[in-house]
C-alpha cells in the first residue's frame, strides 16, 4: 500500500482532522527520552533529540519547549514519493502568514500550526480542495 502520488488527485480529496491536543516542540541533548515519554516524533539531530509531545507530557516531565502548535492529519493516504502536496499547503499557509512544520508519517502527513490559528489553516485547507 504505497499511497496516492497524483498531486491532483491528493489535493481534490484533501480533507483533514484537527487533533484536541495542543503540541510543542522540545529538544534533549543525549539522544534518550525520558522514561515513561511517549513523544509522537522523536528525531536525532546532531545537536540533540528533537521530540514532538503534548504541551501537558513536556510540562508532567519538566522537558523546556517551543512553538505551542496544534496538529492537523491530512486525511489522504499520500505516498511518501508524492511530489508537490506539501509545498502546495505550505505556500496558501504562507500566503497567510502562517509557518507550518510538516511531518510525514507513513500513511499521513501532518501539519503543526501555531496554536490558536487551526481554524484558519483548516478554512485554508478546504478551499485548496475546492479549488482543486
Amino acid at each position: 500500500m504505497s499511497g496516492e502520488t497524483n498531486l491532483d488527485i491528493l489535493l481534490r480529496t484533501l480533507t483533514a482532522t484537527l487533533d484536541p491536543e495542543t503540541y510543542v516542540f522540545a529538544t534533549l541533548p543525549g539522544g534518550a527520552a525520558p522514561a515513561g515519554l511517549v513523544p509522537r516524533m522523536a528525531f536525532h539531530e546532531a545537536e540533540g533529540l528533537t521530540l514532538i509531545l503534548t504541551r501537558a507530557e513536556a510540562e508532567a516531565h519538566g522537558i523546556a519547549h517551543e512553538f505551542p502548535c496544534r496538529r492537523i492529519t491530512l486525511d489522504v493516504h499520500s505516498s511518501l514519493a508524492a511530489v508537490g502536496f506539501i509545498a502546495r499547503i505550505a505556500t496558501e499557509l504562507a500566503r497567510e502568514g502562517m509557518g507550518v512544520n510538516p511531518v510525514s508519517g507513513f500513511y499521513h502527513d501532518h501539519l503543526f500550526v501555531p496554536d490558536g490559528r487551526e481554524d484558519e489553516a483548516l478554512a485554508i485547507l478546504a478551499r485548496i480542495a475546492a479549488g482543486a
